[in-house]
């Protein structure tokens, strides 16, 4: 009799779970450049916001990937979008894309003209959204950590992070500033005015501080949208 009852309760209980699948997580992409590729390395900004989701008791809701590549530029992400992005059906990404845009400039002869970084940007947010994927934007952080203005970039990293803030408001999307965070935390934790070693290892990619307050402040803004994760 206790047999047939343990049975019967086990049976109910596969029964109520059939009526309650679990929970599919919802697939958020980390789209950008090498600063996005060491992100997924073992204390990157995408484990640890991984680590701050679990904690926080939400693991079983977001996946977290990175598609991030060396020396990408906007125009290489609206190349590679249908692939690495479209075709893994996401349900939002943030695009962390501009600093070789500016820096090969200069480095290497090439980067991107103002006009046409902002055309591609736009376009790859139209392909996103059309596809009914939540977009978070994000500003490039810095080339070079002075805080007088004495980053050779620093002018045209000002005029691609305005291009960014003002394609965010155009579409009423999230903005992650990076660019406003690194140099407010700059101004105050480099007195030295050094070029690199507060939140990069070299003026770009990002130490183990830089990558903490990268995620941080990307959590913050993928908190803010999880409504788009009702539909």
């Amino acid at each position: 009799m206790n047999y047939l009852i343990r049975l019967l309760t086990c049976l109910s209980l596969l029964m109520l779970m059939n009526c309650f699948p679990a929970q599919k997580k919802q697939q958020i992409i980390f789209f950008g450049d090498s600063i996005t590729q060491q992100g997924a390395e073992p204390g990157g900004f995408i484990p640890l916001i991984d680590n701050i989701c679990n904690k926080e008791g939400l693991g079983d809701r977001f996946g977290f990937t990175g598609s991030g590549i060396s020396g990408n530029k906007v125009y290489d992400l609206y190349l590679r979008l249908e692939e690495d992005v479209l075709a893994k059906h996401p349900g939002m990404v943030l695009i962390y894309i501009g600093v070789n845009d500016v820096w090969h400039k200069s480095s290497l002869g090439t980067g991107t003209d103002l006009d046409k970084f902002e055309r591609f940007y736009q376009a790859i947010i139209q392909k996103l959204t059309e596809n009914k994927i939540k977009v978070i934007l994000c500003t490039p952080a810095v080339i070079g950590e002075r805080t007088d203005n004495t980053n050779p970039q620093d002018g045209d990293m000002n005029q691609y992070s305005k291009i960014i803030r003002d394609i965010a408001a155009r579409n009423h999307l999230t903005l992650v500033d990076l660019r406003k965070t690194f140099l407010q935390y700059d101004l105050l934790h480099n007195p030295d005015n050094r070029y690199w070693g507060i939140l990069t290892q070299d003026g770009v990619h990002l130490n183990a501080k830089g990558n903490q307050l990268v995620a941080d402040e990307m959590w913050k803004a993928i908190k803010s949208g999880q409504t788009a994760f009702t539909r």
